[in-house]
C-alpha cells in the first residue's frame, strides 16, 4: 500500500492557487494532477493485492479478459484491442503469464500466422482468488459508494470518447 503523505494541506489545491496567481486560472491543471495522483494511489493499492499472485494489473486484466471469452482463449491482437494496449505490451504480458503457467499459447487455427493465448486451470484459479481480494478492497475505491463509482465512470467517459477509445452511442 502507498505510504500516506499525511500533509496538513492539499498540495494540488495549493499548486492550483499558485498557478492561478502566476498564469491565471486553468482548472484542467488541477484536474489532471488529481487524476494522475489518483492513478498512482489506485495502482499501488491494487498492485499490493495482486503481488502475492505474481500479477500486475495488466496481467490480471488479461486473465479476466480470457475468462470472459467463450473458449477461454483469444488472439493476441484481440487482447491488445480490448485492453487498449500496444502489441508489444500484449506480448510481454502473455510471455509473463505463460512463464507463470497461467496461460498457454497455441496456433490460431483460423489464422496460419496468428497465436492464441488460452487461460490454464491454474490461471482460472488465480484470477478467481485475485478477483475475490480486489472486490473485498473495492478496487481501491472504498472512499466512494456505488453511486460515486458510477458517477466517476460517467465523468471520465467523455475523455475516453474524445481519445477515440469507442464511438458514443
Amino acid at each position: 500500500m502507498p505510504k500516506p503523505l499525511s500533509l496538513s494541506f492539499d498540495p494540488i489545491a495549493r499548486a492550483d492557487e499558485l498557478w492561478t496567481r502566476r498564469w491565471g486560472a486553468v482548472p484542467s491543471m488541477a484536474a489532471i494532477t488529481s487524476v494522475m495522483r489518483a492513478q498512482q494511489i489506485l495502482l499501488a493499492q491494487v498492485d499490493a493485492v495482486l503481488k502475492p499472485y505474481g500479477l500486475t494489473f495488466a496481467r490480471y486484466e488479461a486473465l479476466v479478459l480470457l475468462t470472459f471469452s467463450r473458449a477461454g482463449e483469444l488472439p493476441l491482437s484481440k487482447i491488445g484491442e480490448r485492453l487498449m494496449v500496444h502489441p508489444t505490451s500484449v506480448t510481454n504480458t502473455v510471455d509473463r503469464l505463460e512463464r507463470a503457467g497461467l496461460v498457454a499459447r497455441r496456433p490460431n487455427p483460423l489464422d496460419g500466422r496468428g497465436v492464441l493465448a488460452a487461460i490454464t486451470e491454474d490461471g482460472r484459479q488465480v484470477v478467481e482468488k485475485a478477483t475475490r481480494d480486489l472486490v473485498a478492497m473495492d478496487f481501491g475505491l472504498g472512499g466512494y459508494d456505488e453511486a460515486g463509482c458510477r458517477e466517476l465512470f460517467q465523468v471520465l467517459r467523455p475523455l475516453r470518447v474524445s481519445a477515440g477509445d469507442f464511438a458514443e452511442e
